[in-house]
């Protein structure tokens, strides 16, 4: 019984000096030490970027792609530089660069800088130029299924190097490079449901900061079935249901944290599942 008493003074001690709390008051101490120490929860998980939302696109039934946490530049070289794709794990630390790109954070940097658009299509024929404020208050929503590609507009790509310098510098690349190149980025925001139809470049490698995106990849040598002004979205549900199992592509979503590389001349399409910010590492 003394015992019992005595822990439960010691409990209530829970003021500086050792006064003590009325039991209203412990408890708001108790969920104040919480917010602290668990993980929070809604919008800040994302970095401010909206979600998904009502009707958004699943992720794929079972990711084809390898995923690696422990590869080492021997392996990369060997089994995926020149010969398919694969997905990194833990290999750089961005924590830093992803604070960077809350959508707090780059609205009070770069809000008011000019930046260019393309259009959501294979060549990408269209560009416009509009504050980066407007962008993401006004265009950034999720993609309108009955749009076509040239008349999405993307940031993604053509960005002012000197104007990003800021952000850009806290950005660590994946460390697998290859002979004879030199690495660019592409740094990017699209909305959910936004994306890419299929194309083809030179190697090169894509690390989400936030939401999710998930690809479709095909070697060189097999051209998929696609229109090159249909997004990826009217792609997914209008010729992807039709496969058969050996039309399909490699496919996978990448999440925060993971860099998906891609070797050359690989078509690939993209689907942002969520608000997804990411930046590419193209080696050329």
């Amino acid at each position: 019984m003394a015992g019992g008493r005595a822990g439960s003074r010691r409990a209530a001690r829970l003021t500086e000096g050792g006064g003590l709390m009325a039991p209203g008051s412990r408890l708001l101490a108790l969920w104040a030490l919480a917010a602290l120490v668990l993980p929070s929860s809604g919008e800040d998980d994302d970095g401010g970027w909206r979600r998904g939302g009502p009707g958004a696109v699943a992720e794929e039934e079972r990711c084809t792609v390898e995923r690696r946490a422990d590869l080492t530049y021997a392996e990369f070289v060997q089994h995926y530089a020149f010969v398919r794709p694969v997905i990194l794990q833990g290999l750089t630390d961005n924590s830093r660069f992803q604070a960077l790109c809350s959508r707090e954070r780059l609205l009070a940097s770069f809000g008011d800088r000019v930046v260019r658009l393309s259009t959501a299509n294979t060549y990408s024929y269209q560009k416009v130029d509009l504050p980066f404020q407007e962008y993401v208050e006004q265009l950034l929503h999720p993609q309108d299924p009955t749009s076509l590609g040239n008349d999405t507009l993307y940031f993604f790509g053509d960005n002012n190097f000197t104007e990003w310098a800021s952000l850009f510098r806290h950005y660590s690349p994946p460390p697998f490079g290859l002979p004879g190149t030199s690495p660019a980025y592409s740094f990017g925001i699209a909305g959910a449901g936004s994306g890419v139809p299929f194309h083809w470049h030179g190697p090169g490698y894509s690390e989400v900061m936030y939401g999710r995106k998930r690809w479709f990849l095909y070697p060189p040598e097999k051209t998929p079935e696609f229109h090159p002004n249909k997004t990826t979205l009217a792609w997914l549900r209008d010729t992807y249901p039709a496969l058969p199992p050996s039309a399909r592509p490699l496919e996978c979503t990448i999440r925060a944290g993971e860099v998906l590389y891609f070797p050359d001349r690989w078509w690939h399409a993209t689907l942002n599942l969520d608000t997804s910010v990411f930046i590419s590492t193209f080696l050329g």
